[in-house]
Order: C-alpha cells, then sequence, then structure tokens
C-alpha cells in the first residue's frame, strides 16, 4: 500500500485499514494451522475472519462506499468490490475444511483477499481523499460507528 497520499491519516481509513489487517493476519493464521494440521484451530480462525469481516463490510458498504457511489465515477468500481464482499461471504459460510478441495480454494481466496484490499487501500481509499466532502466524511464515519455500536456487523 502506499504512503504518500495520506489517506492512512484519515480516522475512518485508520480503522478500515486495521480491520484489513486483522483479517488477513487471522487468514494467514488459519492457512498456518491448516498447513500444520491443526483444523479445529483453523475453523475457529475463519470464524472469527468471518465475523469481522461482516462488520467491516457493513461500516465499508453503509458509509464510504454509499457515499462514493453518490458519484457516477465511482458506482461500478463499488459494485465490484461489493459482489467480492458477496462472493467471499457465501464461500466462507459454505467452506468444509475437512475437505481438501475446499482447504485449497480458502488459501486462493486468501491470496484474492489480499488483492481485494489493495483494491479499496490502493485505489477507493486514495480517491475518498478528494472526492468526499466533510458531511460526506461525517456520513461515512457515522455510519462505521453505527455498525460497529449496535454489533449487527450484517451486511444489507
Amino acid at each position: 500500500m502506499c504512503h504518500y497520499c495520506g489517506c492512512r491519516d484519515i480516522p475512518l481509513i485508520k480503522e478500515f485499514i486495521a480491520e484489513h489487517e486483522a483479517v488477513t493476519d487471522l487468514a494467514g493464521d488459519a492457512v498456518r494451522a491448516l498447513d500444520t494440521g491443526d483444523p479445529a484451530r483453523a475453523r475457529a480462525l475463519v470464524a472469527d475472519m468471518a465475523g469481522r469481516l461482516r462488520t467491516h463490510w457493513a461500516g465499508e458498504e453503509r458509509g464510504l462506499f454509499a457515499v462514493m457511489r453518490e458519484n457516477e465515477e465511482y458506482a461500478a468500481y463499488i459494485d465490484a468490490l461489493v459482489r467480492e464482499h458477496r462472493e467471499l461471504a457465501a464461500f466462507l459460510a459454505a467452506l468444509d475444511l475437512d475437505d481438501p478441495e475446499d482447504r485449497a480454494a480458502f488459501v486462493r481466496s486468501v491470496d484474492e483477499l489480499h488483492a481485494h484490499i489493495a483494491k479499496e487501500e490502493d485505489g477507493l481509499f486514495p480517491a475518498s481523499l478528494t472526492e468526499l466532502t466533510g458531511d460526506q466524511w461525517n456520513a461515512s464515519m457515522a455510519a462505521w460507528r453505527a455498525v460497529h455500536a449496535d454489533g449487527v456487523g450484517a451486511v444489507p
């Protein structure tokens, strides 16, 4: 991820990046648990990862994505990100780590998650710096806080 645009200094973006890091840490730990023959630990890590992703996605989609989508220029980009959220959610919900094919697919999905995060951190987040007004930042942060305060964490 870049460090030159300053988006990492925006409180909401800091939160999103921290959530990305927590989720990718869990994903990496789950892959290592599978590699060492500990599927029970991997299942627990994946369950934690999936729960955190649901909350994270709700915060993104109800806040930053919603206000960025107000500009038609970003709508297709955001739609693709949301589609990737839904695909990963469905995959994780159906994941059977006792199945060797699912284990291999999970490892691939972790790589795809890193690519997805790069689209946000290297594309959408820097664009938000110049795109959003103060009111839009406030609305985005309020949506993130609401998702995290009520613990719902479910995407729309």
